[in-house]
């Protein structure tokens, strides 16, 4: 047992920018997604162009992790939790976007964290839910991996999208009932795109 947990924590390459000096705005967590395994891959930004990490310290994943509603007070992340959750964040986003070819090792290391013990509902005296695990972070990990694993094996498999704006890449689930929804957002990036396309028309000689 312990030689799987290892397993869960073999260190993979991530090929994703450390940027410094970047403002706030542009290290803010995206929930547009539809399903926390897709958010978790959404703290990498502009994986179209920089492809910057959001995740630059221990203190940004537990920040994520409170942020994302499963957590109520930011646990102690150490450096390899961070390392094993970035790891864990590239599998999944190969293993999810459209056109993308997982590479070796990828379900593997799906499969470890999946296995392992994931954070377990409570109800409080307020009549609250609660999540909570003996060991916080890699509980999260794993309950981000089985969710993960529901999504890919699950009816909205086929349902997994790239947003169409040229300037975004966040994937999320359509939900839609035609299933042709093409952003991550109507409201930011659809709403940009109509926009755009407007202002596009209005140059247009008559």
């Amino acid at each position: 047992m312990r030689f799987l947990y290892d397993m869960c924590y073999t260190h993979v390459a991530v090929t994703v920018s450390i940027v410094h000096d970047l403002p706030p705005e542009e290290l803010r967590f995206h929930w547009k997604s539809g399903r926390l395994c897709l958010n978790f891959v959404a703290t990498v930004g502009e994986r179209w162009r920089r492809s910057f990490e959001r995740l630059l310290t221990p203190d940004d994943l537990a920040r994520w992790l409170v942020e994302s509603g499963m957590l109520v007070a930011p646990p102690e992340v150490s450096p390899r939790q961070l390392t094993a959750a970035r790891t864990l964040r590239e599998a999944i986003n190969r293993l999810a976007r459209p056109g993308i070819q997982p590479e070796p090792g990828d379900r593997d290391q799906l499969n470890c964290w999946a296995a392992r013990p994931a954070l377990a509902p409570q109800l409080t005296s307020d009549g609250v839910l609660e999540w909570v695990a003996e060991r916080p972070v890699d509980a999260m990990l794993a309950t981000i991996a089985r969710d993960a694993v529901d999504l890919l094996t699950g009816p909205l498999a086929g349902r997994i999208r790239e947003c169409g704006a040229p300037d975004c890449a966040l994937l999320f689930v359509d939900t839609s009932r035609p299933g042709r929804r093409r952003w991550c957002s109507t409201e930011a990036c659809g709403n940009r795109a109509r926009t755009k396309a407007y202002r596009e028309r209005r140059k247009e000689p008559a």
